[in-house]
């Protein structure tokens, strides 16, 4: 973009000038949850309405939309550079590999941004759509709500590197699991909890192959009819989906650690948090299968802590009025 004409200081500041000169606000050190209670009283309004209609008619984009958000924050902080798609000058967080033909839920974005722009025009960040669109999506299925604190802007840009180094993976052990979580100021307890978000959504066979089929990491914990079962799964090829959670797929509750607990944890990353009684994190574990209410607080705490992590100092900021491109 050409830089701005000087020769009239009377001249109106243009709504995108405007918008770009919020590149020195910080992302997340104002967060709070009132932050459009004036500028945009009906914000959670129309998140929510859009979320119920979308769940509604496909409840596979409740996990989807959830997803997103852990695939945002995990890279350069809650900022939507997960929503950009690639352009000529710039590449894109969905091609890294973590990420292809993995994510979904962009359109669900899409539709509740267009909803906003017209209802307050140029004030609602797509971050946080993306922060009350993953809450929602919790609720709609049955698991806890919170109160979302606001307030944060959008990246100029993204990462496709930080996102192949940045986001866990799905064979990983938990040291590694740990360092990762660490490295955004979560801790251990942080991290079990929102592990627990796989108990809802699918993996694809080639990011639990290695756990069914006992190969290296992966060898071991794990109930042999349930590895068996799994791998009748992958005879149709890598892209063969399975429930994270066996026992209640698409319901937002603790069966997930009751499923790590039988050894029935579908990826090495689930498996890792439960030590068939003697890892670091197993009486955690044990408690959230008998105490639901733990969990959801837990998680719900956990949510708004990953919420906070902020981007990169020094990354220009804006509210994107279109939330794949920046302004």
């Amino acid at each position: 973009m050409a830089p701005p004409s000087s020769t009239s200081s009377s001249r109106p500041v243009p709504l995108i000038l405007s918008l770009l000169l919020l590149a020195c606000t910080a992302n997340a050190d104002h967060l709070t949850v009132g932050y459009y209670d004036k500028t945009c009283p009906g914000v959670q309004d129309i998140v929510r309405s859009v979320m119920a209609s979308r769940v509604a008619a496909d409840r596979t984009m409740a996990p989807a939309l959830l997803r997103l958000f852990f695939h945002d924050c995990f890279v350069n902080g809650c900022d939507a550079s997960v929503l950009l798609d690639a352009t000529p000058y710039s590449d894109s967080e969905k091609d890294a590999k973590p990420n292809q033909r993995s994510l979904r839920g962009f359109d669900v974005v899409d539709a509740i941004k267009s909803r906003l722009e017209r209802a307050c025009p140029a004030t609602v960040s797509c971050s946080d759509i993306l922060a009350l669109a993953s809450r929602d999506a919790v609720a709609l299925l049955g698991g806890p709500s919170w109160s979302v604190q606001l307030g944060r802007k959008d990246s100029r840009g993204a990462s496709r590197a930080a996102a192949e180094r940045g986001l866990p993976k799905a064979r990983d052990g938990l040291a590694n699991l740990t360092a990762a979580f660490r490295k955004h100021g979560l801790d251990a307890r942080d991290m079990a909890a929102l592990s627990g978000a796989h108990t809802i959504g699918v993996a694809r066979c080639r990011n639990f192959r290695d756990r069914v089929y006992g190969e290296g990491a992966a060898a071991g914990n794990i109930d042999p009819v349930f590895a068996e079962w799994r791998r009748r799964t992958c005879q149709s090829g890598d892209d063969a989906l399975a429930p994270l959670d066996e026992q209640t797929p698409m319901t937002f509750d603790n069966a997930y650690y009751r499923d790590l607990v039988a050894g029935r944890g579908l990826l090495t990353s689930d498996q890792a948090l439960y030590g068939g009684g003697r890892g670091p994190l197993d009486r955690l574990v044990e408690m959230y299968t008998t105490d639901a209410n733990a969990f959801a607080r837990d998680f719900a705490g956990a949510m708004v802590k990953m919420g906070r992590i902020p981007p990169p100092q020094g990354m220009q900021m804006e509210v994107r009025l279109v939330c794949n491109k920046v302004n």
